[in-house]
């Protein structure tokens, strides 16, 4: 069996898993085409497509707590692996991650697949790589009807790179975006960031003395499980708040 079976992914086509009902139990899918996928939570605030960063898949710790809790906050969660983490964890062997070209292309497919299966509002967002790959998706489809863009722990740059900005594309992203950052991330601490020319659609929540995955100093008084549980809470308060804002639009259309 593969790494994906044994832990108890079910084969599946992409038409079965649209008829698939939403529980809020973890489901678990490989899914013919497109790769393996955990879906958490009832889509009640809508559905996120959440990547992974570029050296641990979907079923990393962080990944896992991270979704359990925008889960709990009523936003369904389509936690993917990327084909080449798919491979990796099939091998057991570490391997980097393709031009980031390849990557939004399969982003691109997983998103076709959620979009035409419900109307519920589906966000893109990602941890770091998968956050930076959310929000390049974002800002080539305008159109798509993504409602908007979380990154946690983004990559604004290289680490000890601080002039090699990830963030060109920015401006032509329309739709609300929010970054959970670390206080410390070495791709982009809270000092670097605050110099940075960002557009007012995007929304920075710093969390207190962390690193690029959450985890703060013992002397901050916090530790990584309450930064992350943390990012999802303000995830989900951010998504409350932007269909507020849309009911209201909406309401005075009428």
């Amino acid at each position: 069996m593969s790494y994906y079976a044994d832990l108890g992914f079910e084969a599946i086509t992409p038409e079965a898993l649209r008829e698939r009902t939403a529980s809020p139990a973890v489901q678990r899918f490989l899914v013919e085409g497109v790769g393996p996928v955990s879906v958490s939570g009832i889509p009640e605030l809508g559905r996120i497509l959440l990547a992974h960063g570029a050296g641990a898949g979907h079923l990393s710790e962080f990944m896992r707590q991270f979704a359990a809790m925008l889960a709990s906050k009523r936003l369904q969660v389509w936690a993917i692996d990327f084909p080449y983490m798919q491979q990796m964890s099939e091998e057991a062997k570490r391997r980097p991650p393709p031009p980031v070209k390849k990557t939004l292309e399969h982003f691109a497919a997983w998103y076709a697949l959620l979009a035409s299966s419900s109307g519920s509002p589906l966000w893109v967002g990602g941890k770091s790589m998968g956050g930076r790959v959310a929000s390049l998706f974002a800002s080539q489809h305008r159109c798509a009807g993504v409602a908007g863009v979380i990154a946690a722990g983004y990559p604004f740059h290289p680490p000890k790179k601080p002039d090699s900005l990830r963030t060109d594309h920015f401006p032509d992203i329309s739709m609300p975006m929010l970054i959970l950052q670390g206080e410390r991330d070495p791709f982009g601490s809270r000092d670097e960031v605050a110099h940075y020319a960002l557009p007012d659609s995007l929304h920075v929540h710093w969390l207190t003395d962390g690193d690029h995955d959450f985890k703060p100093r013992r002397s901050s008084g916090v530790n990584q499980q309450v930064l992350i549980d943390e990012a999802a809470i303000v995830a989900a308060s951010f998504v409350r708040a932007q269909l507020a804002v849309a009911a209201r639009t909406c309401s005075t259309l009428v």
